[in-house]
């Protein structure tokens, strides 16, 4: 594409080349003219000095023919003397045929020409040569012939050549001159222009940050101007939409809920980090995608397509498996309706409820739980007073054998409470540890054997295997209490004539103690659940053994406040293992 500023100069150049061309053309031929006119008059004085000096001297009979000829020389024209009757008598020119008899034939009829300004043009435009003519007088002053001067037209050919070098010469000067100004000028007033449309351009690719020079008070500075004042307002209206888009974007991604932009036909256009981390789809290219094969459950699909269809928002709470666990979720689905009633897609967000959900069950079967386990000691220290009141305290036996019972049922209560006491106790105010440096090994060995009745009792087959020196930063008391729970665990839902295993190394910088049962396992559904308080697998065999089932939710917050690890691993009918990971040194927050 040629530049404005080429288009321009060359319109110039081109402007320029035909004024020079048509000045050059019209100079010469004034030059010409001039010339010619010059040369005309001379000739024509210079025979009219002859014929008067030919007849001051007597006329032809006393004409001295060297003289023509030296006259001949030194005007360099053609001298010619004829008699009153036009015959020529001398002439200095070129004595070859052609050129005489024509010469003759002209000179034959001066003497009868009456317009002789007429007759000289004729014979410059047929012969190409200028004649002059005067009429020569004798000593008695009558007519004695005829001097006659002539020239050849292309003498003066050398004379035109110099004027065209010095014309040419001089029009190419003054056309270098005037494209170089005309350049400059150009410049000056196209530069500006060409400037503002690179801005222009750099504004409609979006390059808001261009900018271009400002040139003085005139038209062209006034479009600078006002393009810059555009730039700079395009740019703070950019920054500032930029900014409310980082915001938003920022918002839209930290958002604890899972956030889905679907358009109207069915593509999905945004999805923040919530939702794939919800549904583990990190790493997933899910824009441009259908929301079906986005959303990986029916139930929520299902809701999306109710809200094509109905056009209106629409909310259901929903139970959603992901991973190994089941999640709840509020699923709302909103049209995006926008000017004029156009419809623009939907939005749909998931927001888990799961713990909120949990707390809610938490509460209940706490309530349930508590009310339960209270229930059943005082049901029993009731009836077996009531029994005694009636007239069993005469009775040795009975009234030894029911006041175990109501010892043994109060010991529960007091245990219930005192560990519910102990749990929100840590809820709220957390764990106080006295730190000290706890050999762990030989913490395991002192609960195993505070334990060993049990394993006795059961018939259950206890393997240790400890390695020796494992020594971290703990409190003793709270880690025996941990590893008495786990153990005495083990021993409950293990079946008689079973096994159970401790097994405690080290690992880098931590020390790993594993717990492991072939009793009657945990399912999946239930694993996420143990360590919720009052939470039972066997519910009948916990609580006929004495259990709150607080312990594992106490043993989970000794653990964390350690700044170590629990896990779980079970099978049904296969057993299971707890794995703590301790570390040597407590890390400090």
């Amino acid at each position: 594409m040629v530049k404005f500023r080429t288009r321009l100069v060359l319109a110039l150049i081109s402007l320029v080349v035909l004024v020079l061309a048509a000045l050059g053309i019209m100079l010469g031929q004034m030059f010409k003219g001039y010339y010619l006119s010059i040369f005309d008059e001379r000739l024509e004085k210079e025979a009219d000095m002859l014929a008067e000096m030919i007849s001051r001297e007597g006329g032809l009979n006393t004409f001295n023919t060297d003289l023509a000829k030296e006259w001949s020389d030194k005007l360099n024209v053609r001298v010619s003397i004829a008699d009153s009757s036009g015959d020529l008598l001398f002439d200095s020119g070129v004595f070859n045929g052609a050129m005489l008899s024509t010469h003759q034939e002209i000179v034959k009829q001066l003497p009868k020409v009456e317009n002789s300004a007429a007759y000289k043009q004729s014979l410059l435009s047929k012969v190409d040569e200028l004649y002059h003519w005067r009429s020569i007088t004798n000593s008695d002053g009558e007519e004695d012939g005829l001097v006659i001067l002539s020239t050849k037209v292309e003498a003066l050919d050398a004379i035109y050549e110099e004027i065209w070098i010095i014309l040419l010469f001089s029009l190419g000067l003054s056309f270098v001159l005037i494209i170089l100004t005309g350049s400059r000028i150009t410049r000056r007033y196209t530069k500006p222009i060409e400037s503002a449309t690179k801005v222009a351009i750099e504004l409609a690719k979006g390059n808001y940050r261009a900018r271009t020079y400002e040139a003085p008070s005139d038209e062209v500075g006034v479009l600078n101007t006002s393009i810059n004042i555009l730039a700079r307002n395009l740019q703070e209206m950019m920054q500032a939409q930029e900014i409310h888009q980082n915001r938003l974007s920022t918002l839209i991604e930290n958002i604890e809920s899972g956030l889905l932009l679907i358009d109207d036909r069915g593509f999905v256009v945004m999805v923040n980090r919530s939702f794939k981390q919800l549904f583990h789809l990190e790493g997933q290219r899910l824009i441009k995608k259908r929301y079906h094969q986005v959303i990986p459950h029916k139930e929520a699909v299902e809701v999306v397509e109710e809200v094509f269809m109905k056009e209106e928002h629409v909310r259901r709470q929903l139970i959603l498996p992901v991973g190994i666990e089941r999640k709840h979720f509020e699923v709302s689905g909103a049209p995006i309706i926008g000017t004029n009633d156009e419809w623009k897609g939907i939005l749909v967000v998931f927001h888990d409820i799961t713990s909120l959900k949990r707390l809610e069950q938490m509460r209940k079967d706490f309530v349930a739980n508590v009310s339960h386990e209270l229930k059943t000691p005082i049901t029993s220290i009731k009836g077996f007073t009531e029994t005694l009141l009636d007239g069993a305290m005469e009775d040795k036996e009975a009234l030894k054998m029911f006041l175990d019972i109501i010892l043994k049922e109060s010991e529960r209560m007091q245990t219930l409470v005192m560990d519910l006491l102990e749990l929100s106790k840590i809820e709220q105010k957390g764990i106080s540890l006295n730190v000290s440096e706890v050999a762990v090994d030989q913490l395991i060995k002192e609960v195993v054997l505070v334990l060993q009745s049990r394993f006795e009792e059961k018939q259950l087959g206890l393997t240790v295997d400890l390695q020796d020196d494992l020594f971290i930063k703990g409190d003793a008391s709270r880690l025996k209490q941990v590893f008495v729970n786990l153990l005495t665990n083990a021993t409950l839902y293990t079946q008689r004539g079973g096994n159970v295993s401790v097994r405690a190394f080290g690992q880098e910088d931590q020390v790993v103690v594993e717990v492991k049962d072939n009793g009657i396992g945990i399912s999946s559904e239930e694993l996420p659940r143990i360590f919720e308080r009052f939470y039972r697998v066997d519910k009948a065999r916990s609580r006929n053994s004495g259990g709150t089932g607080l312990g594992l939710a106490i043993v989970k917050h000794i653990i964390e406040a350690h700044k170590g690890e629990i896990t779980v691993e079970s099978k049904v009918n296969e057993g299971t293992t707890f794995t703590v990971y301790l570390h040597k040194h407590m890390e400090k927050e």
